[in-house]
């Protein structure tokens, strides 16, 4: 049993966002084996109230209150300093002390950091064996960003990229081993970093199947006469928000035409302003935070991933899939899901083909009936937590410690 320090850049509970799934996971796996001391933050004042539920993993942990608001004022600071804005957005004070004192009074044989911007706490990463969880190349993502957006956003955007791929690739250099979602987020930074390429590797997401499972007694959410078409999410990232709009405002009236009774139901915590105006049309439902997402996904007629920018996997699309529900993801989510086009899961890349994909399953129930069991199965087969998160063990034997 090793003393590990494990440093997250929210808050890894609930598990109701992606990488907050992927961080309690982890998490949990390691806590299961090891004395974790946890050093994050929150960000959202709904979380306090799971303090105590993260607390029970840990054998001590520091979190430090983020303000969205003032941490956006601080990242212009990097514009000074020439660094990703990023980094000055995660800076505290009190959490760099403590993490001072844990390496000090504890003997923390490795540190596990989640998101590249909490190496930023680690300064000496050569004399503390070191695993970096980067899920995503985010600097790829703030570069696809530039590309969709106006100058100067579109200015500031690209500078992110370039200034945040830098700070990774000095991580990656630096730490004993590194690991992204996908083989092809990994390949991407191999790409990118061939100097790191040799320690770089993929770890899965995975699915709780027990509990995003089709046998629980769930009452539907929706109306008899509706035929609800369901994009779940966190209502207050960029790409879902694009993806929610696009949709509404793009896809629906075609499908509409075709099924009146079709209702997309846009289901996430936090919606902008932005998402909450497209219930003006009374084609789309936007629920706000719900208290459990799965009977939204059990008794959805398709549910939909129309992401137009994706990194990754998306843990949205394996919990439906768990659920054994059709999904129609587009091309920007389908490569990174291990699973079959076609007969597993279903991949739209324009409207047309949203439509007839959807169109197609609403059609023929049978079918998407069947798909919605063969993505289960697929998820029973590829997707578990414990069989990816196991990759990581081996980094942490005493051996290994410096």
């Amino acid at each position: 049993m090793a003393n590990l320090l494990y440093l997250v850049h929210r808050l890894p509970y609930p598990p109701n966002k992606g990488d907050k799934v992927r961080s309690f996971n982890l998490l949990k796996h390691l806590a299961s084996k090891h004395r974790v001391y946890l050093g994050t933050f929150i960000d959202d004042p709904d979380d306090e109230v799971h303090l105590d539920a993260v607390r029970g993993y840990c054998a001590d942990m520091h979190v430090a209150r983020l303000s969205p608001r003032a941490a956006k004022l601080r990242s212009l600071t990097g514009l000074l300093s020439g660094e990703a804005l990023s980094l000055p957005y995660y800076r505290n004070a009190g959490l760099r002390d403590w993490v001072a004192s844990t390496c000090a009074s504890k003997q923390i044989d490795h540190a596990v950091i989640f998101s590249s911007v909490m190496a930023d706490y680690v300064p000496d990463m050569s004399r503390l064996s070191t695993l970096v969880d980067f899920v995503d190349l985010d600097s790829a993502k703030w570069t696809q960003y530039a590309g969709t957006h106006r100058w100067p956003l579109s200015w500031l955007y690209r500078r992110e990229g370039e200034r945040l791929l830098a700070w990774e690739r000095a991580v990656a250099a630096k730490a004993t081993h590194s690991f992204f979602v996908t083989e092809a987020e990994a390949d991407l930074f191999r790409r990118a970093a061939p100097e790191c390429a040799a320690r770089v590797d993929a770890i899965s997401n995975g699915v709780d199947a027990e509990f995003f499972s089709p046998d629980h007694v769930l009452a539907s959410p929706y109306g008899d006469t509706e035929v609800p078409v369901v994009f779940t999410g966190a209502m207050d990232y960029w790409p879902n928000i694009d993806g929610a709009v696009w949709f509404a405002g793009d896809v629906m009236p075609r499908l509409k035409q075709l099924y009146p009774e079709a209702r997309f139901y846009v289901v996430g915590r936090s919606p902008d302003a932005t998402v909450q105006a497209l219930a003006n049309d009374g084609s789309t439902v936007v629920t706000g935070t719900v208290p459990d997402v799965r009977p939204y996904l059990k008794h959805a007629a398709v549910v939909v991933a129309p992401l137009r920018i994706a990194r990754g996997i998306q843990n949205k699309v394996l919990e439906a899939m768990a659920m054994a529900r059709p999904v129609v993801a587009s091309a920007a989510c389908a490569g990174a899901i291990d699973a079959a086009q076609g007969s597993e899961f279903l991949a739209a890349a324009d409207v047309d083909e949203f439509v007839a994909r959807i169109g197609g399953l609403l059609a023929d129930r049978t079918s998407a009936e069947r798909i919605g069991h063969a993505a289960r199965q697929r998820v029973l087969a590829s997707y578990s937590w414990e069989a990816h998160l196991a990759r990581i063990d081996a980094y942490l034997e005493p051996s290994v410690a410096s």
